[in-house]
């Protein structure tokens, strides 16, 4: 752009120059050093204009554009008993909701407002009646995501998949809430350590 520039000033003051000259030979009075101060005032004048300030250069009519940023909204899981489904929202938008299987009579889901505090890939299970345990695997009754929300120091109660599909929708868990395993990756890949948990009837 310097050069570009360069080289127009430059042009502009060889055509001044011949162009004086020329008024000189065909003897319009002007003295030398007359000639000599006049293109340079020539000079100086598409100085300024080549050079001038932004504002000189924008259109008169442009204005500045703002930039408005948007924070993200921080996501939240309200899981609605009676409707058997887990609704996520990101702020006050819901954002999408999945089927999922309640705590059984006796081992009903505890209601109240939690937060996400562990999430575990391929968990172990044990068994919260006879204290038997069972690798990560195909059968295994956790499916392959683990999202822990409610925790009584021994037990603990969250969000996992599960190899018995005809299971979500229903009341048949131990207190967790059972979800396909495709709809738990998804949840788990959506939510943090922290995210709040409002679970209701």
């Amino acid at each position: 752009m310097y050069y570009q520039s360069l080289r127009y000033r430059k042009f502009v003051y060889k055509a001044l120059t011949a162009c004086l000259g020329g008024l000189l030979i065909g003897g319009i009075g002007a003295t030398s050093a007359s000639a000599q101060l006049t293109s340079r005032e020539l000079l100086e004048a598409v100085n300024r204009r080549a050079s001038g300030t932004p504002a000189e250069r924008l259109p008169a009519t442009s204005e500045p554009i703002e930039v408005q940023q948007t924070a993200e909204q921080p996501l939240k899981l309200l899981l609605s008993l009676s409707d058997r489904t887990v609704y996520v929202y990101r702020g006050e938008v819901l954002e999408t909701s999945y089927p999922v299987a309640i705590g059984r009579p006796g081992w009903e889901t505890p209601t109240g407002e939690f937060e996400v505090f562990s999430q575990v890939v391929e968990p172990g299970w044990t068994n919260p009646i006879t204290g038997e345990t069972m690798a990560p695997g195909a059968e295994n009754p956790l499916g392959d995501r683990w999202i822990a929300f409610w925790t009584d120091g021994t037990n603990d109660i969250g969000f996992h998949g599960t190899p018995d599909r005809d299971s979500v929708g229903k009341a048949a868990s131990h207190g967790c809430i059972r979800m396909y395993d495709e709809d738990v990756r998804e949840l788990f890949d959506m939510v943090a350590l922290g995210t709040p948990v409002i679970v209701e009837l």
